[in-house]
């Protein structure tokens, strides 16, 4: 499996957030979002090493944490994932997977975290096929229904503009089985002057609808960085 990076830090976002943790970023990408903040990872990797799963799993015991976090990139790409993450949970660690639910593999996790992509996603000024090839991929509601099913679970959805909100509604209404409670809000930012220029208005919806706000806590810790 392809690595970009191993590193220890906190969690800026979710449910767990403020757990420090070690996070596992593989390499590559099945969908093309303008926003994201990973290209080095995802869809445009330039750099990364191919380790077995026992490399990772010894790279991660060097750490000393609790916690670990699979990300990426996708990390559903990936079919080692399988005996990695069962290679983890027999060394008791605490697992959370970042996916954006459009991929799936009989993993196991502590935390299923899925990142459904809305419209806001599709890079709009790419080739006709680039947005094609996003914007057919970018949604798999039967896939999120099946995950939701098996995990414990987040769902973290990116806000950019209030309409995004709406979307994002019309897109839970999909799903009778999804708790209010385990959906998170999170503003499109790569500074705090942003995320929290967004805040006041996410914040209202989230209290009105029972949903949750997620901030970025890494953006207020560690600023817009890579390794956190």
């Amino acid at each position: 499996m392809r690595i970009v990076d191993i590193f220890k830090s906190k969690q800026g976002e979710g449910i767990w957030t403020g757990e420090e943790s070690a996070f596992i970023r593989v390499v590559g990408c099945n969908l093309r979002c303008v926003f994201c903040d990973t290209q080095y990872a995802s869809w445009r990797p330039e750099e990364g090493e191919d380790l077995t799963i026992e490399e990772v799993a010894g790279r991660i015991l060097l750490l000393d944490c609790k916690h670990v976090v699979l990300t990426g990139g996708e990390p559903m790409l990936y079919s080692e994932m399988i005996p990695l993450t069962r290679l983890l949970k027999e060394m008791n660690y605490i697992l959370t997977i970042e996916t954006s639910g459009t991929l799936e593999l009989p993993v196991v996790c502590d935390l299923m975290s899925i990142s459904p992509k809305l419209s806001n996603s599709t890079p709009k000024d790419a080739s006709p096929s680039l947005v094609r090839f996003h914007e057919t991929n970018r949604a798999r509601p039967d896939i999120i229904r099946h995950l939701i099913r098996l995990y414990n679970y987040q769902i973290k959805f990116v806000i950019d503009e209030p309409e995004d909100l709406l979307e994002a509604e019309e897109f839970l209404a999909m799903f009778e089985e999804i708790d209010p409670k385990r959906v998170l809000f999170m503003p499109l930012a790569t500074d705090v002057s942003a995320m929290w220029s967004k805040a006041e208005w996410i914040v209202s919806f989230c209290r009105n609808r029972g949903y949750q706000y997620c901030p970025r806590k890494q953006l207020e810790w560690y600023g817009n960085r890579r390794r956190t």
